[in-house]
């Protein structure tokens, strides 16, 4: 990813979506400029219900980068393919980033929690590699093309986060492997304390190799202490006590399911960031249950939750080298949910969407 590093104002594909798409990604627009953020959008306006993301779109990230999206809905059933999936795989974005942590004023079942989740975001179940083979019978596998990937590791993610790392906990199965593992470590490396990660696994005889893959890359970390976990008791231990988690990192599906638990846990979807990264491209979208569009009630109410866009519009603004614009962003946030005066309904408020971008403008330093 270029680094601009002058201050040059970076242009940013903006795809609002569908639902609630478009009143979330405007209100990141309108703190973008009144914060006078160094960054522009080129919008395009496609759906959930198209057949395939149109060129232009592809075109307008690759040249870009960068891309800043709302929720693209992904009708169900009929072997429909999602445009969410689309995008991260016609764009190699093979890691999904979700930041899962409480929020002062924000009461939760647990304190003290803070997990990111790293999640391989092309291959396994989510591939799509499925067919009916006669009626009533359908062969669905998951995808287990390796690619040797030059530039995944510290690189991208070092740009995305911006938290403590202070241990890991990595749960995979056949579709992740090491290039997933290197991306991980290497990031600790960059910035752990406490470096521990440890391998969640439940596999059998045909995926040993992808296990041996990890512990040889673990290996080349020493600084980093390698455990392994049952994926089944790490749900346990994830409702129990998250606050013993740190990093996770998972396949496709069971980063799905994690992902969505951890923010869950943590205050809800509503206030989750998240990215998709690949060696070149970056997607900043709501971290957990990304393709969420909300409903029509609270599309007519105008009352949709701003804030999971704002935070993964933080992460963009670090991503981009602009990290002093991505401090005032998250502080304005955090100094509005702690306040408690303004929040929408699924955080215990009555509060309109534009109320809540109102507010976080005047908390900007």
């Amino acid at each position: 990813m270029p680094r601009p590093g002058d201050g040059t104002p970076r242009p940013v594909t903006l795809i609002p979506g569908d639902g609630v798409g478009p009143l979330v990604t405007g209100a990141v627009e309108q703190v973008m400029e009144a914060m006078h953020a160094p960054v522009y959008f080129e919008k395009y306006d496609i759906h959930g219900d198209m057949k395939s993301v149109p060129p232009e779109v592809i075109e307008s990230i690759k040249k870009n980068k960068v891309c800043l999206k709302g929720g693209l809905k992904t009708p169900v059933g009929g072997g429909v393919s999602s445009l969410n999936v689309m995008l991260r795989k016609e764009l190699d974005l093979y890691a999904s980033l979700v930041h899962c942590f409480n929020l002062q004023g924000l009461p939760t079942r647990h304190d003290n929690v803070d997990i990111v989740v790293i999640r391989e975001n092309t291959e396994g179940e989510y591939s799509g590699l499925e067919h009916e083979v006669v009626p009533g019978v359908v062969e669905s596998l998951k995808d287990r093309i390796w690619l040797l990937r030059s530039a995944a590791g510290h690189v991208i993610l070092e740009s995305l986060v911006s938290i403590k790392m202070l241990s890991a906990i990595i749960i995979c199965s056949l579709a992740a492997g090491p290039v997933v593992l290197e991306f991980l470590v290497s990031t600790l490396c960059n910035y752990a304390t406490e470096k521990t990660a440890l391998l969640l696994e439940w596999f059998n005889v045909e995926e040993w190799f992808i296990l041996e893959s990890c512990r040889e890359v673990a290996s080349k970390y020493p600084s980093i202490q390698y455990n392994e976990m049952i994926v089944d008791n790490c749900s346990m231990q994830l409702v129990s006590k998250p606050e013993q988690f740190d990093v996770m990192v998972t396949p496709n599906l069971y980063g799905n399911l994690v992902a969505n638990t951890a923010a869950g846990i943590a205050g809800g979807t509503g206030v989750m960031p998240g990215g998709n990264v690949g060696a070149d491209h970056a997607i900043f979208e709501q971290g957990a249950s990304a393709g969420n569009v909300g409903n029509e009630k609270l599309l007519e109410q105008k009352k949709a939750n701003p804030v999971a866009l704002l935070l993964s519009s933080a992460m963009m603004l670090r991503h981009l080298q602009f990290p002093s614009f991505a401090d005032r962003l998250e502080t304005a946030v955090k100094r509005v949910i702690a306040e408690g005066k303004y929040r929408t309904k699924d955080l215990g408020g009555d509060s309109s969407t534009q109320e809540v971008v109102d507010a976080v403008i005047a908390n900007l330093d």
